[in-house]
């Protein structure tokens, strides 16, 4: 077996896949404390992925999502040998780094008009707060139907014998022959950084909800 996802890329993964869950819920709920204080550790966890990909493991490297058209049909048809996402699944993890930084974005620039808004709402135009309103709520059907074909297509995978869920539990995968292996980084230096930006936007922009949640 080979190492080819960092302790942050899968503490990363499964982060995301839990702070999504929370915030679609607590949006739907209009749990809106929680859902801010949810979505200000999902911004921090989602700078740090960034900083990341450009500073941690092979296999995290935002350089190593970029293929051309030829690579992405050979790994649909499982050509494709490399370790970490294969081309196919590259452009699956850019269409989900966009939607979320849509979300996030939009977020920070949406109210409610009754309780609740953004911190970026008071400085931007009217115009912006009401087009950032709809596009964050538009942007969760189209997250939604990315996070229905992608679970499609690790179950897809799974049949076809490569199973990538244990892959992102374990950080391991089986040996590649004549591929180079990845060259890998701890990854505690990105928790250091998710927790470091974490307090920041705790102790500003979500001071007020976070002391509202526990009251």
């Amino acid at each position: 077996m080979t190492k080819v996802w960092d302790g942050f890329i899968r503490g990363f993964h499964w982060l995301l896949v839990l702070g999504l869950a929370v915030l679609y819920v607590s949006g739907e709920e209009g749990w809106m404390d929680l859902h801010f204080v949810v979505a200000y550790l999902m911004l921090a966890l989602f700078i740090t992925r960034l900083i990341w990909g450009g500073i941690g493991s092979q296999t995290a490297r935002l350089s190593s999502l970029f293929h051309r058209p030829q690579a992405v049909i050979a790994a649909v048809k499982g050509d494709d040998k490399r370790y970490g996402h294969n081309a196919a699944g590259s452009y699956m993890v850019l269409l989900f780094f966009v939607l979320i930084a849509i979300q996030l974005v939009s977020g920070l620039m949406s109210t409610d008009d009754i309780l609740v808004e953004g911190p970026l709402v008071s400085l931007v135009p009217a115009s912006w707060v009401e087009l950032a309103g709809d596009i964050h709520h538009e942007t969760v059907e189209i997250l939604i139907a990315a996070i229905v074909l992608h679970i499609a297509a690790i179950v897809i995978y799974r049949l076809r014998g490569k199973n990538l869920v244990k892959t992102l539990l374990t950080g391991k995968a089986p040996e590649q022959p004549q591929t180079a292996q990845p060259v890998m980084r701890s990854g505690w230096p990105a928790y250091v950084i998710f927790v470091v930006l974490a307090g920041l936007l705790l102790l500003t922009w979500g001071a007020a909800p976070l002391k509202a949640l526990f009251a």
